[in-house]
C-alpha cells in the first residue's frame, strides 16, 4: 500500500470544501489514515515548500499557506498518489478537467484548493512533516476486498 498527502489549503478550509474534498477521495476507494486541522507556520512553511526557494512566488506562497489553517490528511491504497493527482486534477484549475477538485472548484493557480504529493520520495519527506508515525493509524475496512484485488 502507498501512502500520500493531501492538505485542503487556506482558499479550501474558507470555502467549506473540506467535505468534498475528503468524500471525492473516499469515493475513489482511498483510505484515510491520519487527519488534523493546523495553522502551518512559517518555519514549517518554509520546510515544506524549501524547493521552491528564490522563486518570484515564494514569499507570496509562504504568506498564502500560513494565513488561514488548513486540513491535512494522509490518504493510503494502491497507487494512492496518482489516483490523488488525478483526482485533484492539474495545477493549474484553467487546464484542470471537469469532474477534478481543480476543475470543479478552483479558477486560479494560487487558490487551487489542494496539495497532494507529487511522488513517493515527495510524499515519504511530507508526511513527516506534518504527522508523527503514531497519529497514523493502520486499520482494516470491511469493504476492502471490493476495493482492492
Amino acid at each position: 500500500m502507498e501512502r500520500t498527502l493531501v492538505m485542503v489549503k487556506p482558499d479550501g478550509v474558507q470555502r467549506g470544501l473540506v467535505g468534498p474534498v475528503i468524500s471525492r477521495l473516499e469515493a475513489r476507494g482511498l483510505k484515510l489514515v491520519g487527519l488534523k486541522l493546523v495553522r502551518i507556520s512559517r518555519e514549517l512553511a518554509s520546510r515544506h515548500y524549501a524547493v521552491h526557494q528564490g522563486k518570484p512566488f515564494y514569499e507570496p506562497l509562504l504568506a498564502y499557506i500560513t494565513s488561514s489553517p488548513v486540513v491535512v490528511m494522509v490518504w493510503e491504497g494502491s497507487h494512492a498518489i496518482a489516483v490523488v493527482r488525478n483526482t485533484m486534477g492539474v495545477t493549474r484549475p484553467d487546464e484542470a478537467a471537469p469532474g477534478t477538485i481543480r476543475g470543479d472548484y478552483a479558477l486560479d493557480v494560487g487558490r487551487n484548493i489542494v496539495h497532494g504529493s507529487d511522488g513517493s520520495e515527495t510524499a515519504t519527506f511530507e508526511i513527516p512533516l506534518f504527522f508523527r508515525e503514531d497519529e497514523l493509524i493502520a486499520w482494516d475496512r470491511s469493504v476492502d476486498p471490493w476495493i482492492l484485488e
